[in-house]
This record gives C-alpha cells, structure tokens and sequence, in this order.
C-alpha cells in the first residue's frame, strides 16, 4: 500500500481524527442495513448488520467486517468498507461485539482483543448462511481478534474463510496500552472510550450486582485501569499484564495458515512503529503493509475534506486478489 497523506493533513493525530469527524465516504448515501439478531451458546445474543444490496447474486462473495473498541456499522471505516463492497456486487455484514449493538447484552462478560473463540463462533454462522466465498477484515480491536482467531485455527481455518485482513490493530497490546495512556493520548482518545466503556460497565454491574469493584471502576482514569479492574477479570485473565500478553496477535503470526494481511501506519498514535513486526518475524501466509502515514484507521486521501475510501480499496482489493487467484474449493 503505497499511501501518501495529503499536504493539508500533517501527522499521526490529524489523520487519525479528521477522518473520523469529517472526510466524506464519496459513494452514495450512508448504507441502508438489516439486522439479525442471533443467540450465542450462553444465551447471550450477538447483532448483525447485513448491508441491504439487491445488487447482490446468489454465491457472491461475503465481506465480513470486525469493528474496533466500542465501533458500529456506522463507524466511518465501517460505512467505507460498505460502500467498497456494494461497488463490488459483494454482501457485506458487520457482526458487533457484544454491548455494542446499541443495547447491553445479557451475559456477565463484554468483548476483548483476544476473544478469538468468539470469532470464530460468528464466523462459523457466517459460514453455515452464505454459499459464496467468505473474506473478513478487523479493524483496530476486531483485526487482533480477528489474527487471533486465524492462529488459533491454523490449517482448519481455511474450511470457513478464505483470507483476512487486519488494519492499525494493536498486534502488540502492551505497546499499544502503554501509548494511549500518555500524554495527548490519554487526554484525548482514552477520554473518549471511557466516556462509553464505563457507562456500560456500570451497567453490567447492575445486572450483576457484585461482578467487580464499581467505585474503583468509577475511579479509573486509563484503559489499563479499566482493563485490569473489567476487561480482564470478566474474560478469564489475572490482571491487565495477563490479558495483554495472551490476547496480543504479535508473537502468534507465524501460526496463520491463510492469506492474511496486517496493515498498520507507523504514524499511528495507538500503535508505536518501533512495536511492529519486520517480514521475517511473520509466517509466509502473512503480508504487511506498513505506510509511513495513515493515523489510526485514517487514510484520508484528495481535497479538504478529503475522503476514506482509500484504505477499503486497497485492503478489498488484497482480499479479493487473493480469492480469484485461490485455487482452494468455496465450502459451504
């Protein structure tokens, strides 16, 4: 991906947050969705946003998309993704984590950067719906679950997807926890997903009276506090060092046994150049892409107010590439 930013939008920040706030899409309206709701095996439920297209021909291929800390199928990469897929006669499906459909889910737990079994329990319904072949893609907190999953699979993997993609995810959590909790980090961008994060937290405990300490959680001023008075006891880990070390997709990529793409800008405020993978740390199933310039699932590209449909074209595209010149059979 050889992605240069514009002139007008300088650094790491800027390209993380203008994006977000104001480049344009470019194609169309904002996407027109259906839900389905599905039931998990604890009896918890899981929604998932089809993306309307009646363009789209029985045994086309499936664009799953895994969205980031507290994202939706509104988000603007979420509705980028949409929009390259409906170019491209695909279906396309966001799948949210639980809590973040707009209405809090009913089991003790959330979501977390490492659930690959997860994952993969969504992809398998994906899999037993769809005839045609399937292609997913994480961003952020979705694509180090999503790498996860892929390791944890290895050669079973490709009985349900045909290739993955992983764009700015944090492959390294400590690194990433670290950062975000410094400086312009932690006064911006934790803010930002604490103002949300607690909110629901509190209301789990309500739920669960006594499922964690709420006042300390109250209290929390970091996503390491968060993590390691939350995220980590609900999900099986001893504290927020255990949960970053065991969720991280870093040290695992050489266990991935299908196509599989890990972008990441080494400008990127929530993830630190210096933590990322060279090709040699990676299996031969793993391509990197590492622009010098892109923010944090930013990628803004033309005139003010620039747009965000470069980034999907180019990891569509990847994924795509790879599905026509798979010589593997379609299951399903």
């Amino acid at each position: 991906m050889n992605y240069v930013a514009p002139a007008w939008l300088p650094g790491g920040n800027l390209q993380t947050i203008w994006p977000a706030l104001y480049s344009r899409r470019v194609f169309g309206p904002h996407p027109t969705y259906r839900r389905e709701r599905w039931t998990t095996t604890d009896q918890d439920f899981i929604d998932v946003d089809w993306l309307e297209n009646t363009n789209t021909h029985d045994g086309a291929p499936l664009l799953v998309l895994f969205h980031g800390l507290e994202g939706t199928s509104r988000s603007h990469y979420s509705e980028a993704f949409a929009d390259f897929a409906s170019s491209r006669n695909m279906a396309y499906a966001v799948p949210h984590f639980r809590g973040c459909s707009g209405e809090i889910n009913r089991a003790p737990r959330a979501y977390h950067s490492g659930d690959h079994e997860e994952i993969g329990w969504i992809l398998q319904q994906f899999r037993n719906r769809h005839r045609g072949p399937l292609v997913a893609v994480g961003v952020s907190l979705g694509g180090n679950a999503l790498l996860r999953w892929a390791q944890e699979a290895g050669e079973t993997a490709q009985a349900t997807a045909h290739a993955v993609a992983a764009v700015c995810s944090p492959i390294d959590l400590a690194a990433g926890g670290y950062a975000i909790g410094k400086g312009f980090n932690r006064l911006v961008y934790t803010r930002m997903f604490l103002k949300t994060m607690v909110p629901k937290a509190i209301q789990k405990l309500e739920q669960f009276p006594g499922l964690f300490d709420g006042e300390a959680l109250l209290a929390a001023r970091d996503l390491y506090e968060f993590d390691n008075l939350f995220t980590a006891p609900l999900h099986g880990f001893k504290s927020t060092e255990d949960y970053w070390a065991r969720a991280s997709a870093k040290p695992h990529l050489h266990r991935i046994r299908i196509p599989a793409l890990v972008v990441n800008a080494r400008n990127d405020p929530f993830v630190p150049a210096w933590c990322l993978p060279s090709q040699a740390d990676v299996g031969a199933h793993v391509t990197l892409w590492q622009p010098a310039h892109g923010g944090h699932v930013g990628f803004p590209h033309g005139r003010v107010p620039g747009h965000v449909r470069t980034m999907p074209d180019a990891v569509g595209s990847w994924l795509l590439r790879d599905l026509v010149s798979s010589d593997r059979p379609v299951h399903g």
